[in-house]
Formats: C-alpha cells, sequence, structure tokens
C-alpha cells in the first residue's frame, strides 16, 4: 500500500474524530509539537521503528514528545494507541504532516516563513502577518528564521510562492549580468 493512501486514510479519520470531540485545534497542537519532534530528532524515527520495544515504551515516547509532563488530550493518546497497535509507527511522521494541511484547508489557515538577516521585532512580524492575512483572505502562521548568508533584505516564502528580496540575491544578479554583458564584448 502507498504511504500516502495510509497516511491519509488515519489522518482524515483523527480529523473527523477531534472533531466528533471538539478537539481538532488541541490535535493540531499536539501534532504540530510532535512533528518538530521528528524533525528536531531524527532518532525519534527510528526509536519507533525498534520492533523490540513494547508498544507502552512507544506511547510514553510519543508522549513526552508532545509534552513535558506527558499531558495529552485523550484524543491524542487514543490515536497513538491505534498506531501502535496497528503497527503503523514507521507513518506516523506522514500522518502528522498530512493531518496539519487538512486542519490549515478546513481552517483556511495559510503558512508563511519569513527569513532575514536579524531577527524581526514583533511589531514587524504582526504587520507582516496581518497584510498578508488580508491579501489570502485566511488566517496566517508566520514562521521566521534568521539567515545571515543572505546579508540583508528577506525572502518570504508563503503558500508555495517565493518572494526573494534578500542582498545576497541581487549581488548575484547583478554578477550575472556583468559576465553576460562582457561575454558578448569579446
Amino acid at each position: 500500500m502507498d504511504i500516502g493512501i495510509i497516511s491519509m486514510r488515519y489522518a482524515k479519520a483523527l480529523l473527523a474524530y477531534a472533531r466528533e470531540h471538539k478537539a481538532e485545534r488541541v490535535v493540531y497542537k499536539e501534532l504540530k509539537a510532535l512533528s518538530q519532534s521528528f524533525e528536531t530528532h531524527p532518532a525519534l524515527k527510528k526509536t519507533l521503528d525498534n520492533p523490540v520495544l513494547p508498544a507502552e515504551v512507544k506511547l510514553k515516547l510519543l508522549c513526552s514528545a508532545v509534552s513535558d509532563t506527558c499531558d495529552v488530550s485523550e484524543q491524542y493518546k487514543r490515536f497513538m494507541q491505534l498506531v501502535l497497535k496497528e503497527r503503523r509507527e514507521n507513518f506516523l511522521q506522514f500522518m502528522c504532516m498530512t493531518y496539519i494541511g487538512l486542519y490549515r484547508k478546513l481552517r483556511h489557515i495559510g503558512v508563511g516563513k519569513l527569513i532575514t538577516a536579524v531577527p524581526v521585532d514583533d511589531d514587524t512580524r504582526e504587520r507582516i502577518k496581518t497584510a498578508a492575512a488580508e491579501r489570502l483572505h485566511a488566517r496566517m502562521e508566520l514562521q521566521t528564521a534568521v539567515d545571515p548568508s543572505i546579508e540583508g533584505g528577506f525572502i518570504f516564502d508563503i503558500n508555495g510562492y517565493r518572494l526573494d528580496a534578500s542582498i545576497a540575491t541581487q549581488l548575484k544578479k547583478v554578477k550575472q549580468q556583468y559576465i553576460d554583458k562582457n561575454r558578448r564584448i569579446v
């Protein structure tokens, strides 16, 4: 069976179950935290794939990956028990990403990422978030990152589109134009 089909089925089932219990927002936050744990700790996936570990240990690990106190919602806990019972833990990261995508689509949430050379203050961050929300007619989740290699300006990714107004990119363009112009002269 295809990974996409499995993760989509489980994510849709979890979303329906969470909506039935009016806990889809809580589950969304928990799965975002779990997805972040998968990204920051690659050993988590390897540990979950270990067939020697019992399901109880894996469940505690999945709960602690979301919350330090293992204080998670009943819907999250029951879903993880189902995943572990059916031996689908190797698809769990894809299930998280699929659920997050479904929830964002359901709630009309746009996702943006702002990359700057220096940290951005909260006022600027909120203005960008508000302006993007008005353009998209959706609520916005804005992630910020600092990358000194862009030398100045910003790079703004939103729903698959990129606005690159960085100094590094502009310098590359000028350099390429200069090289192209000099090739024609020789």
